[in-house]
């Protein structure tokens, strides 16, 4: 029985992967949040969803402490832990 040639294949070139990622969400967006949220969600368990709104975002202060980050910032969510005072989470949407 003979053996067939055959050529092996090249691997197929990786996908770069750092081309789709967004850099890291800045602390400054996620203590904006914190500190100017205006709507709230219960989550049940004591966890809560802060949000800011477009009204908030519209704000002299949040403009200020945002600065050209308030776009990402109408994207992100945090969970809060009410009886511990801490975040358990915090979501960014694409």
């Amino acid at each position: 029985m003979a053996y067939r040639t055959f050529r092996p294949r090249l691997a197929p070139r990786p996908i770069e992967m750092a081309a789709f990622e967004r850099p890291a969400l800045p602390g400054s967006v996620v203590d904006a949040v914190l500190r100017f949220h205006d709507e709230e969600q219960d989550q049940g368990s004591g966890h809560t969803l802060l949000r800011l709104s477009e009204k908030r975002l519209r704000a002299p202060e949040v403009k200020k402490a945002l600065g050209k980050l308030t776009g990402r910032a109408a994207n992100v969510a945090i969970l809060w832990n009410d009886d511990e005072g801490q975040i358990i989470r915090v979501l960014e949407a694409a």
